[in-house]
């Protein structure tokens, strides 16, 4: 008799849901109790890329946008839209018949969450932000586990079993050492490391403040620049870096990469990270116990940004800089201030330390395993 079980995975539509989602899949993968693992996501979206790299799961494609905000004839229509989209997740259940739905929220995971309702499939949600989504909120009551990574969602989302995880990293995270890191980057062990990141695509604020103060920060030969400048954005960023700091190619202390495929190693090889505040990358600076200087992003949904910022402001890990604010002289001081300050440092980093979570990954594959019937 086989008694391994069957999953269905969802969250999409931003990589906030997505990489949180598949750091959980590849738990599942390892686990011998797991038979299959079905992933229920938009065919239009990064989530079916990345599904695609997986050869032991499979892709079911439900085809949901996010609901508009305002009721109009495009809210009719996306209301069709979730009804199609629930009548095919239905389909979904009632053909692979799985033990346990998980989701990481996002509008792609509505429709197999109110399927499960329906069906009464045992479901466990995660949500990575502070300030929960509407469909976690949705979701939450009924959930066996809800599980968040921030202390301030469980004041707002409603449930019997709300338990405070982190959000789902990589193995890698916590086997991959400093020096390990360094030594692949190839970055001296004595180097004070600034790293400075905006996600896939970049973030503006945080490019054009760090092309101006590249060159000042480099005239210290003990400190070595990272610069991620997101895959779109690389081109323009190293020609006004060109334009300002034309010697900067020869320079054997700044990286300018347009993405790392990998972000354990720079952010393991740091010692200051310059980063927006977005939940996954939160957990990551963690994770890698970085302190780091916080750039919200001004026009995230909910103001989510800068209430995660917050809450790490708060915790001792960060310091937080307004998007408007960060001026290339003023993240400049920041950053030398901190360098400054050696016991601040170490304060930031214990803080970062004492805040990340013991292997969150294992502990939500341990909690969806649980609520199996």
């Amino acid at each position: 008799m086989n008694n391994k079980k069957t999953y269905f995975i969802s969250g999409g539509g931003t990589g906030g849901h997505i990489y949180p989602a598949f750091t959980v899949v590849e738990e599942l993968l390892k686990d011998g109790e797991t038979d299959k693992i079905y992933f229920i996501g938009n065919p239009k979206n990064l989530e079916y890329d990345i599904a695609k790299r997986y050869e032991n799961i499979t892709f079911l494609p439900v085809n949901i946008t996010g609901m508009p905000r305002k009721l109009s004839f495009s809210f009719i229509r996306w209301g069709f839209q979730l009804l199609f989209a629930y009548f095919k997740a239905l389909s979904y259940i009632n053909k692979y018949k799985p033990d346990a739905v998980f989701t990481t929220g996002g509008y792609v995971s509505a429709p197999i969450l109110l399927a499960s309702m329906t069906k009464k499939i045992p479901y466990m949600i995660h949500d990575c932000d502070s300030v929960p989504g509407l469909v976690s909120k949705m979701a939450a009551p009924k959930a066996k586990v809800v599980s968040v990574a921030f202390e301030n969602s469980k004041n707002i989302l409603k449930s019997n079993n709300i338990i405070l995880n982190g959000n789902p990293v990589r193995e890698a995270f916590f086997t991959v050492t400093k020096e390990q890191a360094r030594k692949i980057l190839n970055i001296d062990a004595e180097k004070h490391v600034i790293f400075a990141m905006g996600g896939s695509q970049g973030a503006k604020t945080i490019n054009e403040a760090m092309i101006n103060i590249i060159k000042s920060l480099v005239q210290n030969e003990n400190n070595y620049i990272i610069l991620q400048t997101g895959k779109n954005k690389f081109e323009e960023v190293t020609k006004e870096l060109e334009n300002i700091y034309p010697d900067y190619k020869n320079k054997n202390n700044v990286l300018v990469r347009p993405y790392f495929d990998d972000m354990v190693y720079p952010l393991k090889a740091c010692d200051i990270v310059i980063s927006r505040a977005g939940s996954v990358s939160l957990s990551e600076i963690l994770q890698c116990e970085a302190p780091s200087i916080l750039i919200p992003y001004p026009y995230a949904a909910q103001d989510h940004q800068r209430k995660n910022a917050k809450e790490m402001v708060e915790r001792g890990t960060s310091v937080y800089i307004e998007d408007s604010q960060c001026s290339d002289t003023t993240l400049f001081e920041t950053i030398n201030n901190l360098l400054s300050n050696e016991t601040t440092l170490k304060k930031m980093k214990e803080a970062a330390g004492n805040f990340a979570r013991i292997n969150p990954t294992k502990q939500i594959v341990n909690q969806l395993k649980s609520i199996i019937k």
